[in-house]
């Protein structure tokens, strides 16, 4: 069956890696929902999970060097997520990074609208292949393959105030996180926690507080496989597959409908 069969995806809206330059393809969360699938969208017949194929040569948005397969968070049919700093809103998900080049992130909190306005996330959370290469530094260069890094903002104009590795899992290994933003405003805490199937990455809770400047921003998740190779080509393709995937707030963020209820998958 498709992805919106096995899957709760009414929340979600999906960008692809093709259509015009600048301007790629988005499914809404109705045609999810109704079994839109393609070749960068569909379920992995033999274990079912959600699967999200990323060509490093795919079409980029004007603020991204990099295509993607990814979920983005909306309200409703034509609302774009963009919640209030209040209270527990988190990303829940079981997924295993099949295929990767180099480096690939599959989970975001972003900035939506606020103020200053940015394109900027608050954190990426990546997992890095044999030889990956982190983005702006080179402390982690050595750092075996299947590392999971996280990088975290200083302020919605760039440059991380956090760059940690969270976790190693080996490649095509099942591991869930949880991605929490809890609080209000300037005292918010980010937080994540990583486990794996069979334990290899063990229960790690991390926490960091949110930097102050992104206090007046809106937020929204994201999930998916937003590869970020070096390289490009047809070939130079990640690959990321999804068992789970579950977003909560504890609050009505929502201007329009509740806040989502729990997907199911």
């Amino acid at each position: 069956m498709p992805p919106g069969s096995n899957f709760n995806l009414q929340w979600w809206e999906l960008q692809e890696p093709i259509g015009a330059v600048h301007s790629p393809q988005t499914d809404t969360p109705a045609q999810l929902v109704a079994g839109y699938t393609d070749q960068y969208f569909l379920t992995d017949p033999s274990t079912g999970a959600m699967e999200f194929v990323d060509p490093s040569n795919g079409v980029t948005t004007a603020h991204s060097l990099y295509a993607r397969s990814e979920l983005r968070e909306m309200y409703n049919e034509t609302t774009e997520a963009s919640w209030p700093i209040v209270g527990n809103n988190t990303l829940y998900a079981t997924l295993a990074v099949t295929q990767v080049p180099d480096h690939v992130c599959v989970g975001q909190i972003h900035i939506g609208n606020g103020t200053p306005a940015s394109t900027k996330p608050l954190i990426e959370l990546f997992y890095f292949g044999a030889g990956g290469s982190p983005p702006s530094s080179n402390t982690f260069r050595d750092a075996g393959a299947g590392t999971l890094v996280v990088g975290i903002e200083g302020s919605p104009s760039g440059g991380f105030s956090v760059y940690a590795p969270v976790a190693v899992v080996p490649l095509g290994q099942q591991f869930s996180y949880i991605l929490s933003l809890d609080g209000t405003g300037a005292s918010a805490t980010i937080s994540l926690t990583i486990t794996s199937a069979n334990g290899a990455a063990g229960n790690t809770t991390n926490t960091w507080p949110m930097p102050s400047g992104f206090a007046d921003e809106g937020m929204y998740f994201k999930a998916g496989d937003y590869d970020q190779s070096p390289t490009t080509g047809p070939d130079v393709t990640a690959t990321v597959e999804f068992y789970g995937l579950t977003l909560g707030h504890s609050e009505n963020v929502a201007p329009i409908t509740p806040a989502p209820a729990t997907p199911t998958p």
